[in-house]
C-alpha cells in the first residue's frame, strides 16, 4: 500500500482568528444595512381591537367597514354597511373581493381577525404607485392610512349563492311591471 505524503498544517495565530472573525461580521452588518437601506417599505398593521378566529384566506370575500386617508388626512374613499333589501343574508360591511384589492390592502387584511379593528399604512409602491385612478384625489406615490374593521369574510362561491338568493326573494317581492301580461282567472262557467 503506497503511503499518503503527510503536509503538516500550521498554526493559526490568535490575531488572524481574531481579524478573520471581526472581517466576517463586518461584512454581515455591510450586507444586512445594505438589505435594509434598499428593500421596499412594508405595511404596518397596527392591531387597535383584537379580533378572534382564523384570517381570511387570497381567495376570500372580506366584509369590511373602513375610511381610507392621505397623509394630510383627507379622506379619498370609505365604506360601511350597505343596504342591503334582505337583512341577515350577507354579513355587514362593503364586500371587498381580496383578489381585486391593491397589494399593501390585500396583505394587510391576510393578517386580520375577524371582529378586529385595525390601522393600516401603505407605502406608494404598494397602494397606486405613480399611476393613481384618474379623477381620484390620491397623488403619484402616495401613502395610504386605512383604518379597517373585518367584519366578516366567506368564500367567493358562497357570496355568490347567498346574493342569488337575495335576488330570488327579491324577484318573488316585486309586483309585476306596469304592462307585463298578468294570468288571469278563468271566467266562471255560465249558468245551465
Amino acid at each position: 500500500m503506497a503511503e499518503v505524503t503527510r503536509v503538516p498544517l500550521q498554526p493559526i495565530s490568535r490575531g488572524s482568528l481574531v481579524m478573520l472573525f471581526l472581517g466576517v461580521l463586518l461584512g454581515l452588518a455591510i450586507a444586512g444595512a445594505f438589505a435594509w437601506w434598499t428593500a421596499p417599505a412594508g405595511v404596518s398593521v397596527e392591531e387597535v381591537r383584537a379580533g378572534t378566529g382564523d384570517n381570511p384566506k387570497p381567495e376570500d370575500v372580506v366584509f369590511v367597514r373602513y375610511t381610507g386617508k392621505l397623509a394630510d388626512g383627507t379622506v379619498f374613499d370609505q365604506g360601511g354597511d350597505l343596504p342591503v333589501p334582505v337583512p341577515g343574508i350577507l354579513p355587514g360591511g362593503t364586500p371587498l373581493q381580496l383578489e381585486s384589492m391593491i397589494p399593501g390592502f390585500r396583505e394587510a387584511v391576510l393578517k386580520m381577525q375577524r371582529g378586529g379593528k385595525y390601522t393600516v399604512v401603505i407605502p406608494g409602491e404598494k397602494a397606486y404607485g405613480a399611476a393613481p385612478p384618474p379623477g381620484s384625489p390620491i397623488p403619484p406615490n402616495a401613502e395610504l392610512t386605512f383604518e379597517i374593521e373585518l367584519v366578516d369574510f366567506l368564500p367567493l362561491e358562497e357570496v355568490q349563492r347567498r346574493a342569488a338568493m337575495i335576488d330570488q326573494m327579491m324577484q318573488q317581492q316585486a309586483p309585476p311591471a306596469e304592462g307585463a301580461a298578468t294570468e288571469e282567472a278563468p271566467a266562471p262557467a255560465p249558468p245551465q
